[in-house]
């Protein structure tokens, strides 16, 4: 039996080796920002919004994240997906209280990854949520089996910790705690970093680029930036940013959909915002972004 190759990152890559992927793992905060703009919000809804971003954006990004829970079936199902944009499957359980941001996560033990590769998934992803409340060593040791995981099953490994205060913490420096994470889940050797963007995008270009030069300099292995916490007018500054500091671009999601939401007919604000937001976005990347065989 021939043994297929391994999986390289170029399965979610542009041919310039760099990213330009969209993120649609939204579970419950989807839910609360389509109810917060007067939208249905039940399960159909968060379904046929994602099918809608699948639909509109996919065909321009390099890769699609989708959690399991809402139209993940229907995109297998029905082929929704251009042959040159790779489904990564998220794999992070959320511990989520209504309305608010997710505190922690874990691995989903309900996903099977036999399935997922039958279903044409090549990454998958998880979420850390990394803050200073003496759990570190246990993220630390899941991310690990994420990583371990992903590599017994022939699939890449996208890493994606997100630095927040730990409760009752009152100064909180969040370019410190960004590079806090990224020295402790760096080497464990995702395939993929999916980083915060430090100063939350926002300031001098220059002094942006020196901060996220010490992140790049932190990781030293290929690494892309994601777009929660960051005002979706703040983002475009800030793949630019992280682009000429060394990121190979980005998996984003809000910054590129969510003020769809906030109009009467969001799959027009899809088919002509969006769309001309990640083009832009995807020129960006193309023109700084470090190609990922080429990261240090």
């Amino acid at each position: 039996m021939t043994v297929p190759p391994p999986l390289t990152l170029d399965r979610l890559a542009r041919a310039t080796g760099t990213f330009a992927m969209v993120a649609m793992d939204q579970r419950e905060s989807l839910r609360t920002m389509l109810s917060e703009q007067g939208h249905p919000a039940d399960d159909a809804a968060l379904t046929s919004f994602k099918l809608e971003v699948a639909t509109t954006l996919a065909p321009l990004a390099s890769a699609f994240l989708i959690d399991r829970h809402y139209a993940y079936a229907e995109l297998v199902r029905d082929r929704r997906l251009p042959v040159d944009c790779g489904l990564i499957l998220a794999v992070d359980a959320l511990s989520q209280p209504p309305g608010a941001a997710v505190d922690d996560t874990a691995i989903d033990g309900d996903i099977d990854l036999d399935q997922a590769r039958r279903d044409g998934v090549v990454a998958l992803k998880l979420l850390v949520i990394w803050k200073r409340d003496g759990g570190e060593d246990r993220r630390v040791a899941m991310a690990g089996r994420f990583v371990e995981l992903c590599r017994q099953a022939g699939l890449l490994s996208v890493l994606e910790p997100v630095a927040v205060p730990a409760p009752g913490q009152h100064s909180f420096d969040l370019d410190a705690a960004i590079l806090d994470a990224a020295a402790a889940l760096g080497p464990l050797g995702p395939s993929l970093y999916k980083a915060q963007v430090p100063r939350r995008g926002r300031g001098d270009l220059g002094e942006l680029v020196a901060a996220c030069e010490k992140l790049d300099r932190q990781l030293g292995r290929p690494w892309v930036v994601l777009s929660n916490g960051v005002e979706a007018v703040d983002f475009p500054n800030a793949v630019d940013a992280a682009c000429r500091a060394g990121a190979s671009g980005m998996l984003a999601g809000r910054a590129l959909w969510r003020d769809a939401l906030a109009t009467a007919n969001p799959a027009a604000a899809l088919r002509e915002e969006s769309v001309a937001r990640l083009r832009w976005l995807t020129e960006t990347v193309d023109r700084y972004g470090r190609p990922w065989t080429e990261a240090r």
